[in-house]
């Protein structure tokens, strides 16, 4: 049997408009594996960071590299809409003929990106989101894992003036830089799905791998899913998780190391939701470690089946509009 055949009560059977308390947390960690930026688009602007708590026991103040959460979901969103354009599963705009798309205003209001990440028409409708995210933030502070290199942008002639008129280049500067083998740490908690849109929800995360600003050159990340928590409620946050963690592996040492090793970070990360996990109000069943790997080998498996994902597509699009 599958896991997700096992947790089959955990799902909803079909789409429903009312609020029904199934939640199921994702805990993700992302896994730099190349040089990255999470800012705007763009070159001078800083790194996105917040000055937090280094532990949960308070005291030491640190800043930490943070991946806000639409930087998040916006990849995710971009990779489950490239697989609906693959299989024609955009529509178009409730007021013009364009297929669906991100910030035109004019969603289709019936393709799964719009019905499970939620969409505002101006006037219109809306669908909240059912996918809730948090900034993600950095385990390590920010002064281990960032770095600045310099940019410049030479001309056809290998130098930084123009070869017809001498005018020097302006396209010189700093970047500052996450640095490869950092770790983010991160929950995305699902809220009322059907199985077929877990599966679209969990084949996006894991399918996505560029995040951050000039993503076609740098920002390569790996996401691990290293734990899943079915519950009546939502979890704690990624800060406290990240807090936890960072106590975890830290122990009695004046720092904690750089680079980690993943498998380090996924246990302390499993021990660290075992912890915070007796203080929930709430129905809670995590995962066993097994059935987490289980679990993405299954997805995995899933994705290479072309006709099953273009089934779990075609699917989940007549349920939002029954015939």
């Amino acid at each position: 049997m599958s896991i997700l055949q096992q947790y089959a009560d955990r799902f909803l059977s079909t789409y429903s408009n009312y609020p029904q308390g199934h939640y199921i947390s994702l805990f993700l960690i992302r896994w730099i594996e190349s040089e990255a930026m999470f800012r705007t688009e763009g070159s001078g602007e800083p790194l996105s960071k917040e000055f937090v708590h280094a532990g949960s026991d308070g005291g030491e103040v640190i800043q930490r590299v943070i991946i806000s959460k639409r930087k998040q979901t916006a990849v995710e969103r971009r990779t489950g809409r490239e697989l609906l354009r693959k299989y024609n599963m955009l529509f178009p705009g409730q007021r013009t003929s364009i297929a669906c798309a991100l910030n035109r205003n004019d969603p289709c209001e019936r393709c799964m990106d719009c019905m499970i990440y939620g969409y505002a028409a101006g006037g219109g409708g809306a669908q909240k989101s059912r996918v809730i995210t948090d900034d993600a933030f950095s385990l390590h502070p920010a002064g281990v894992i960032t770095d600045t290199r310099q940019f410049n942008a030479l001309f056809d002639n290998s130098t930084m003036r123009d070869p017809e008129t001498g005018e020097p280049s302006t396209s010189i500067g700093t970047d500052e830089y996450v640095k490869p083998e950092a770790v983010f740490l991160d929950i995305e908690t699902l809220k009322d799905l059907t199985a077929n849109e877990f599966r679209y929800v969990l084949g996006n995360v894991l399918r996505s791998s560029r995040y951050g600003a000039i993503s076609s050159r740098i920002g390569k990340v790996r996401n691990i899913l290293a734990g899943v928590v079915f519950s009546d409620c939502e979890l704690f946050s990624n800060l406290e998780l990240t807090q936890a963690v960072y106590d975890r592996l830290r122990g009695d040492s004046a720092e904690l190391d750089f680079p980690l090793e993943s498998g380090t970070v996924i246990e302390a990360v499993r021990g660290a939701t075992e912890e915070l996990s007796r203080r929930i109000v709430g129905q809670l069943t995590i995962l066993p470690p097994n059935e987490v790997t289980a679990l993405v080998d299954e997805i995995t498996a899933f994705y290479r089946d072309e006709d099953a994902v273009r089934h779990m597509l075609e699917e989940a699009t007549r349920m939002y509009r029954p015939e």
